[in-house]
Formats: structure tokens, sequence, C-alpha cells
């Protein structure tokens, strides 16, 4: 909900064993000649990869649109040989612009094209795209690369004096076809000649959710929190709210590694959904609001660790899938906490992410207060998150152990736990629980109630499982390190080795629950919480 964002410490003080601020495990990749690559070397190496499709100008949404409905992933996806040498250390960064760069799409559909617009100190760059799966392992496959691109210092970043929104009115530096490209999420390495690097994250999304389960990037809570030029929606120069941004722009780099709220909260996840071979779809915050069909003959939809900002629409085509009987689950906390609207840029429709926090200082607030922009259970139109997610957020810096209550809690089964087992650290930084002023539904089953400790004070953190009439099945795990923990030992904050094999049993069973229909026909929820 606060500063959190991977940058060095979370709002509550705490170091965040994120892609920003350590090096998760396994990182280690080769390092030729150091960190700086003679130009033409680098030309020599990568120019015979280029693939032929790099240059070509946008032939138009109908094109890709009849290509890409040959290009959706399988399981035999992840049968493919990996690439270990996807991730980027801290090290391998090196200064503030060396290199950098967005996209102008946020998803594209299988064959499309995006535009790359990069900036670099140095003389040029190539381009790899990684998709992100299980891949024995490796955790990603590389599926293209170009060759090398001349490298032009871009114009600094544009600051509206309004809303303090960042772009970067950049040029467009190169075009790339996604051609042969399974769906899924994507990060696009960016390296520039002195060895430099940095991501920019694409997603390929599904042609059709009919039958999977959608797995959804959280595109607008990467862009609250993303600092590039100095301003997000938490602060600004000032480094407090007072100078903060009201509206963020997706016409721009992300801060640090290019990639950290999806490396931190949502690839080990995707990894783990990958690896197990069911059907999946991708999409983002931005498809889910644009698309009132996106959902349609959908399994389930998985959001992943910190999916905070939500606009009507997307809040809406969620409703509606759930109340059709479309599978939830909600594998962090503090989602759906803060109202937004889209809006327009330079470069397309939905680009703009608008959040004033506080309906006095939103000026729609007075026109259509539906549309107010603050946290969704305040006024001037309350819709607390409780009446979708089952419970909702309560506290920002956590810490707890994740503690079972309902130990024959269809998912728990199988993992030994009994009530009042513990697994020290899951819980936090952010939790949830229980709105007992409502709208909660009627059938919220609580199967966890940890005892954790809220800004020095006591405190209480959930986990929910409710089914509607209809058969869906929606899950909370009420904390935003779940995903985290997915990692063991190296997510820090005391999780355990058992607490890993805990959160990593629970997440395939309801993967694989969720992706067999509605959850509610076969385990239905067996209410507790009054």
């Amino acid at each position: 909900m606060e500063n959190d964002a991977c940058g060095g410490t979370d709002s509550g003080g705490r170091a965040m064993a994120s892609a920003d601020t350590a090096e998760p495990p396994g990182t280690a990749r080769r390092m030729l000649g150091g960190r700086v690559l003679p130009v033409l070397v680098l030309m020599l190496t990568l120019v015979g990869a280029c693939s032929s499709g790099t240059h070509h100008r946008d032939s138009g949404r109908k094109e890709a649109a009849k290509e890409a409905g040959t290009e959706a992933a399988s399981p035999a996806e992840n049968g493919k040989r990996g690439d270990a040498d996807w991730r980027i250390r801290r090290q391998d960064m090196g200064s503030e612009h060396e290199i950098e760069g967005y996209a102008d799409h946020v998803s594209v559909l299988p064959g499309e094209r995006f535009r790359l617009f990069v900036s670099t100190t140095t003389a040029g760059f190539t381009a790899q795209a990684f998709r992100m799966g299980w891949y024995g392992g490796a955790q990603a496959r590389r599926v293209w690369r170009s060759g090398f691109n001349p490298g032009v210092r871009q114009a600094a970043a544009h600051v509206d004096k309004t809303t303090r929104t960042v772009s970067a009115p950049w040029r467009p530096s190169l075009t790339v076809t996604t051609s042969g490209w399974p769906d899924g999420s994507y990060l696009i390495m960016l390296t520039a000649a002195s060895g430099a690097r940095r991501y920019v994250p694409v997603t390929v999304r599904s042609p059709s959710a009919a039958g999977r389960v959608v797995v959804l990037n959280a595109t607008t809570t990467w862009q609250a929190y993303n600092l590039w030029g100095g301003y997000d929606l938490y602060k600004g120069p000032s480094g407090g709210p007072d100078d903060r941004a009201t509206a963020v722009s997706f016409d721009r780099p992300y801060d640090g590694y290019g990639a950290g709220k999806l490396l931190v909260y949502e690839q080990p996840a995707i990894a783990l959904a990958e690896r197990l071979g069911v059907p999946l779809a991708y999409a983002t915050d931005n498809d889910l609001h644009a698309d009132p069909g996106l959902l349609k003959g959908a399994r389930g939809l998985l959001t992943l660790g910190h999916d905070e900002y939500w606009s009507s629409a997307m809040r809406q085509h969620a409703t509606e899938a759930r109340d059709h009987g479309v599978n939830i689950a909600f594998l962090g906390a503090n989602a759906v906490n803060r109202h937004i609207r889209f809006g327009p840029t330079p470069l397309g429709a939905d680009r703009l992410v608008v959040c004033y926090k506080d309906a006095d200082a939103d000026p729609v607030s007075r026109t259509d207060p539906a549309e107010s922009t603050q946290d969704w259970r305040l006024p001037p139109k309350p819709r607390p998150e409780s009446d979708l997610i089952g419970i909702q957020y309560t506290c920002l810096s956590v810490e707890g152990a994740f503690t079972v209550q309902r130990p024959g809690f269809w998912l728990f089964k199988g993992t030994g736990v009994r009530a009042g087992t513990r697994f020290p650290g899951v819980v936090g930084p952010e939790a949830d629980a229980l709105n007992r002023d409502g709208p909660t539904p009627s059938t919220l089953e609580i199967v966890a109630s940890s005892r954790v400790t809220c800004r020095n004070r006591p405190a209480v953190a959930h986990a929910s499982y409710y089914t509607t009439d209809r058969g869906a099945g929606v899950f909370a795990t009420g904390t935003l390190g779940w995903v985290c923990a997915m990692r063991g030992p190296a997510c820090g904050h005391g999780v355990t080795e058992a607490g890993r094999r805990f959160v990593t049993q629970v997440t395939q069973t309801l993967i694989r629950g969720m992706a067999a229909g509605p959850l509610g026909r076969v385990h239905p929820s067996r209410p507790n919480y009054r």
C-alpha cells in the first residue's frame, strides 16, 4: 500500500529480498571481459542472430489477430530447453541511465508488433526476449534476439506541472514482431555496448481464456510504484506524499532493474503454475479493464502477489466472471484496495493510471462520485473490496507467522498441518483480515488466523475461502509474502523451508483445482466467520 516498491526497504522498514535490492538465488551468469564489451565484438557476436522481423513496420491488428490463434502456449512449451542467463544481477545494471527503455504496448496478441523506445549513453545495444516459465528449472526461454542497434541518449524525462505525471518523450528505436511467440509473460533484456542491462516487461496475451486459468500481471500496481523520473503515486523528489504524482504513465521505463515487481511478486508463481502443465492464459490489468469478454469461458483468474490498483471496469469484469462460475485466487494482500481511472497518452488508450487517493482532491468526485479515485472502501461511494475478495486489506508493516485454523480445509490436505501449525515469516509486510462490518460473502470460511504485529501492536491476519451459487471458489491468502515464500529462506523475513513446502503445495493444489472447473461444486466452503 505504501512505499514497498523494490528499492531498498518496504513500507515497514524491513529489507526486501527483491530483485532490485538483493540477488535472487541462482542468478550467476557468465561475464565476458568483466562488464565492458567492445562494440565491434558485440556486433560480430550478435548480428548473425538478428531476427528477420525486427525492423518491419506495423502491418496492423488484423494480420496479427489472424496469426494469434496458432501461438497459444501448451504444456509442451515447458518441455523445451530453457536459458538460465536471463537474470540481471545488481552489478549488471551499470549507471543510472546507461541503458533503459519501454514498450508502446503493455500487452500484444501473438503475432502483433510492438515498438521499443531505448535510451543509452553507449554506442548501441541489443535486445533479447525471454518467456517466463519453468523450463526444467531455468525458469525462462529465449525466443528472440536482435542484432546490434545504434545507441542514442534520448530526451530527459518530462514532468506535467499539474499532475506531476512523468513521461519519456522518446523516438522509437526498433520494432519487434511476436510471430512465433507463445502467449506468456516476457522480459525484454536490453544490453548496452558496455554490457549494462535492464528489462522491459511485455505480456503476450492469450487470444482466448476459454478452458484456462488466467494469469494476471499486475501492471497498474507496477506503474503506481514506478519512481522513474522522480515521481510515483506515493512520493516525489521531497521523499514524501506532498509532491507525489496523481497520475502515472506507461510511456516511460520502470525504475531499478526494469521489472522489480514482476520478479518479486509474480515470477515465482508463474514458474510454479507453468511447471504444473495446466492450461494457462495470460493477461494484464490493462486487458482486464479494456476487454469485457476477457474471462469468458475461463476456469479461473489468478491474481498474484500485489495487485492493489483496480478500475471500476476491472472489478466489474472480475465480479461478473465469478458470478458465472469462474474461480478466483488472490495470492497476495492489499488487492483491489485503490480505485483508479485509466486515461490515454500520446502512445495510446489506457496508458495513464489516475489515482488522487483523496476524493476532495479528485475533481471527478463532484461530477461522477462512482469514479472518484481513493480507497474503494471510502466515500463518496464506498464499495469495500471484501465483497469480491472475502477479506480485505487491514495492515501495513506486518510481521507474523501464517497460522492454520482449519487443518481439514481441502487446500491444506496432505500438508501435514494441524490446528495452530505456524509458518514464520509468511505473513507480511502487508496483510488482510475479516471485514466484520461487511459486505462479506455469507459463505465465507476463515481457514487461517494469524496473530501478528502491526506497527508494533497486536493484530490478526486471515486467509479465506468462499463459494458461490454458480460454483465459483474464491481463495485469498491474506498476505503479501505468499509468492515470496515460494523461494523459502531466500525470501528472507524468517521464512523456512517448511514454509516454502507448505505454500508451494497449497498453491499447486489450488491451481490444479481451478483448472478442473468450478471449485464450489467439489469443495463447497464451510462458513465459520459469524
